[in-house]
């Protein structure tokens, strides 16, 4: 009997790959494959006794959800070819998006993915645009790395780009910061980094700016701003599993039909929203989520609406979410190194919404969700609020308590506001 329910549980139809197929083909044909391995090897007395058919369900959804995700990470041929099938406007297409767009370096060298991604690669045709790009690329390293690393890249960054002579030396700095480089001792590197750095994006925003935008890259840049604006509808996406449900409606996962990349939708429905004045918070949501631009942070991908949903479509967490982990996996409680490792990551987001003048207000376990690599992002942006300039905040909301506490390292959190 052992041998029959392993039999259930990896039989699949054959007949046809998993990958392109829609949530609704792989169910069906999973369902088909179970149907016929049930028929062969159990009694219907027997099915009675040992599975239900909701349990079974479920678990055809998973197999077809865990299948979609496999799909969508390999380089498969029917990957290819639906990549393949993504074709940009041409660049006479572009010109009111061109006109639309404002020339600000920060918003489309910096925030935007697209832009910065060509941005990046024009700088890679100029020698010393590219120095810039690459010493820019270093402080980065530095800021971000461990303290006993710290002051060895740090003599490194000094010796390969700010010592006259040197291979990738600076040479757009003003005469004036070339001497302060030049007579430099340690103890004055930190604070001669730090203007480096900023006449370095001074430099970046001026001529290399202007020549970009008269570049190929550009061009490019602009045909994926057209690309953006194509509605997005339903049937752009495969739908799999329901992942979780709220007040408002479910979130479930999908895949883009032509990448297989795979998302998170939250799918709030608009019958429910209408009935407990919910459309103002959804749209405030939606909003908001445009303007976040953090790893510490869920992002949007898409928005649409379906005639009976409005769907968000957000970064797939699949690791879980933070209440999960203290209360589910191993002993009740976090070690003190994750809480302090959640912590950081938790307070990287909360200092980006912050800085966009967001207050989040919904602090609590459920709402941090990590990924697969066990780094956390703040979710669920439906009570966030955006602070107008010269205004306050007069509304309390609040959460539970949480009270975690079990053995060595435990910590607690209560009443997050």
């Amino acid at each position: 009997m052992q041998k029959q329910l392993v039999s259930l549980v990896f039989f699949r139809s054959p007949h046809t790959p998993l990958a392109g197929r829609s949530a609704g083909q792989l169910q069906r044909s999973t369902w088909a494959g179970y149907s016929f391995c049930l028929n062969q090897a159990l009694a219907p007395q027997e099915l009675a006794k040992m599975c239900d058919m909701g349990g079974l369900d479920n678990l055809i959804a998973n197999t077809a959800y865990l299948q979609a995700r496999k799909s969508g990470d390999g380089d498969t041929k029917e990957m290819q070819k639906r990549r393949k099938s993504l074709s940009l406007p041409r660049i006479d297409q572009c010109k009111e998006v061109r006109e639309s767009v404002v020339a600000d370096y920060d918003s489309i060298c910096e925030q935007q993915p697209i832009g910065k991604k060509f941005f990046r690669d024009f700088l890679e045709t100029v020698p010393e645009y590219l120095v810039a790009r690459d010493f820019l690329d270093e402080v980065s390293n530095w800021e971000l790395a461990e303290d006993n690393v710290k002051s060895s890249t740090m003599e490194n960054m000094i010796t390969n780009f700010l010592k006259a002579g040197s291979k990738n030396y600076l040479a757009f700095m003003s005469s004036d910061l070339a001497s302060k480089c030049q007579a430099a001792t340690v103890k004055d590197y930190e604070n001669v980094m730090q203007l480096v750095k900023e006449e370095t994006k001074l430099f970046l925003k001026g001529k290399p700016f202007q020549d970009f935008q008269t570049s190929p890259f550009y061009d490019k840049f602009l045909q994926w701003k057209v690309f953006e604006k194509q509605p997005v509808t339903e049937k752009y996406f495969y739908e799999f599993r329901v992942l979780g449900k709220g007040g408002f409606g479910e979130v479930c996962a999908i895949q883009v039909k032509n990448t297989g990349k795979m998302y998170a939708c939250k799918k709030l429905d608009k019958k429910r929203l209408k009935k407990k004045g919910g459309e103002k918070m959804a749209l405030l949501e939606k909003e908001i989520l445009e303007k976040v631009n953090s790893p510490f942070i869920v992002t949007l991908a898409y928005a649409y609406e379906s005639k009976s949903h409005l769907c968000l479509v957000m970064s797939l967490m699949n690791g879980g979410d933070l209440k999960y982990h203290i209360y589910n996996v191993g002993e009740r409680g976090l070690e003190m190194n994750r809480v302090i490792y959640y912590s950081a990551q938790i307070t990287c987001g909360i200092l980006h919404l912050h800085s966009i003048k967001i207050v989040y207000r919904d602090m609590k376990p459920e709402n941090v969700l990590l990924d697969d690599n066990g780094n956390c992002r703040l979710s669920d942006l439906g009570l966030a609020v955006q602070v107008k300039e010269g205004k306050k905040i007069t509304q309390r909301v609040s959460t539970n308590s949480l009270n975690v506490g079990s053995g060595k390292g435990s910590c607690s959190i209560s009443n997050a506001l």
